[in-house]
């Protein structure tokens, strides 16, 4: 039974845990520090910790590199490491301290969309495709050797929270078939290539706002791409919503407002139209399309 260390922090991360601790021995689980949460900004443990604390694991959550190195110094050694979303980058020391290294579960097709956030990019661009890779970790910025990956189709309408929770299934398979012949010797990563590289910037403020001079598929593809969290914005009124679901629609609408027409509230882009289908007024909860119409004053207003 090899002795892997996990490292990991959101719900992301829990497949690819509970999966390997049925077949390997956990000495470790690094997880990111529990951070406040809500209006009563309590520290609220990440799903790893939950998962791990739940399983009786020994849990660290150091909050600087050299906090990690003792952490690894103390609980080692380890036959490998795995890391799937822990939200820091490592130092060549980490990286270097199991005997065979740390293997990524990385929920792209490298090259494609190296970095940060791989699935809310692949949405945003309007992939059909995406997929997990499994590499080995090097100082680059995911350019490590490659040991396997899988493709999936993305579905039409599923929006990166849906997405990301299929290919953390996905990752947990291919994790477990991975390592016992990575460790054995009998597979071996193979270089990555650069040629078609993309990056997946982390998401900032600006991606949030919806444009209305964009096309509605590029719209959509933004809601999506942005959902359940951040989320896209539009400012409806002169409040902002979150648009958590949208798709195209046919009924022409003035661009820049929105109006209600059988019980469905379209808003008018310079190129087209789309209709919301589900949406968060602020300091309110979700709500569906026709229920957000329903509940609104007046069939109409302006957007921006």
């Amino acid at each position: 039974m090899a002795r892997v260390v996990f490292l990991g922090t959101p719900e992301a991360a829990v497949p690819a845990l509970d999966s390997l601790t049925q077949r390997h021995e956990i000495p470790l689980v690094v997880t990111q520090p529990d951070r406040a949460q809500g209006r009563s900004k309590r520290p609220v443990p990440s799903p790893v910790k939950r998962l791990a604390s739940a399983k009786g694991l020994t849990v660290a959550q150091p909050e600087d590199r050299s906090e990690l190195a003792k952490q690894f110094e103390d609980h080692g050694p380890f036959d490998v490491g795995v890391v799937v979303a822990y939200g820091r980058i490592l130092r060549p020391e980490i990286l270097e301290a199991p005997d065979r290294g740390l293997l990524n579960a990385h929920f792209s097709l490298l090259p494609r969309w190296r970095g940060a956030a791989p699935v809310a990019r692949a949405l945003m661009a309007g992939d059909a495709m995406t997929g997990v890779t499994i590499m080995k970790l090097d100082e680059g910025l995911d350019t490590g050797p490659i040991l396997t990956a899988q493709a999936i189709d993305i579905p039409p309408g599923v929006d990166a929270g849906q997405l990301t929770e299929s290919l953390a299934k996905v990752g947990a398979r291919l994790l477990v078939e991975t390592i016992p012949s990575y460790l054995d010797g009998s597979s071996e990563p193979v270089p990555q290539s650069d040629e078609g590289a993309s990056y997946a910037d982390k998401l900032e403020k600006h991606d949030r706002p919806i444009d209305t001079a964009a096309e509605p598929e590029s719209v959509v593809a933004q809601v999506r791409g942005l959902a359940p969290s951040p989320s896209a914005t539009l400012d409806i009124d002169g409040e902002i919503h979150k648009i958590l679901a949208a798709r195209v629609a046919d009924t022409p609408v003035q661009p820049g407002a929105w109006v209600v027409v059988d019980g469905r509230p379209l808003v008018g882009l310079a190129a087209g139209t789309i209709e919301l289908l589900r949406l968060q007024p602020p300091g309110r909860t979700q709500q569906a399309g026709g229920e957000w119409a329903n509940g609104r004053r007046r069939a109409g207003g302006l957007v921006r």
